[in-house]
């Protein structure tokens, strides 16, 4: 079973990522939370992997921390919880705030996530609620400081229209939801100034946005 990766990072998307080991890619499933802290293609990366497996078919997915991954683990082991659906709520919740809303057994928080019913939210917080602790442990990291996107105005915008489509969003709503993140992160600037976009204030904002309207 793979448990660890360090490679060169080959591809990388807002689902998936393939890293490179001694010249074998590995293809790998990866939720918006590790996305968002990944190097720039061509850089070394570390991963922390669950291998799972299936009659017909092996699959891999990748967290940068290990608060990641038990979150991943514990959820595929609640009863309708599978593995998409666990990394569609590490991409639509923060850890820190799905370790809470679990904890807290904030069924509505959980239910903002599309393909996340109240009896399925309603499972995860009975099953999990006295299994979670407090803070995670830091990311692995790699090679110096980890850039939150893509080069590119355009790139990030793309990535986050991307994920939130991936995410099940309508892709009207994520449209929207992103004009609005952009536009917030212009409000307060001087003029001439461009905003800071990253992948992560976008996607928050937007996520922030897209649950709102809903």
């Amino acid at each position: 079973m793979i448990a660890r990766l360090r490679g060169t990072l080959q591809e990388r998307t807002p689902e998936r990522v393939v890293v490179d080991v001694q010249g074998v890619g590995y293809d790998l499933r990866v939720p918006l939370s590790t996305y968002g802290s990944l190097p720039a293609v061509g850089e070394e990366v570390r991963l922390l992997v669950h291998t799972h497996v299936r009659e017909d078919a092996i699959s891999l997915f990748g967290f940068q921390t290990p608060r990641e991954r038990t979150l991943f683990e514990k959820m595929i082991g609640v009863s309708g919880v599978g593995p998409r659906l666990a990394i569609a709520l590490l991409s639509g919740i923060a850890p820190e705030e799905l370790v809470e809303a679990i904890r807290g057994g904030s069924v509505a928080v959980l239910c903002r996530v599309p393909g996340v019913g109240r009896k399925t939210a309603e499972r995860l917080v009975v099953d999990l609620r006295d299994k979670l602790d407090g803070p995670g442990e830091p990311a692995l990291g790699g090679k110096g400081a980890f850039p939150a996107a893509p080069e590119g105005e355009g790139a990030v915008l793309s990535d986050v229209l991307s994920a939130l489509i991936n995410l099940g969003y309508p892709a009207r709503d994520a449209e929207k939801a992103l004009l609005d993140a952009r536009r917030a992160a212009e409000s307060g600037l001087r003029r001439g100034e461009k905003p800071v976009l990253t992948f992560e204030r976008l996607l928050r904002d937007a996520l922030r946005s897209v649950s709102v309207a809903r």
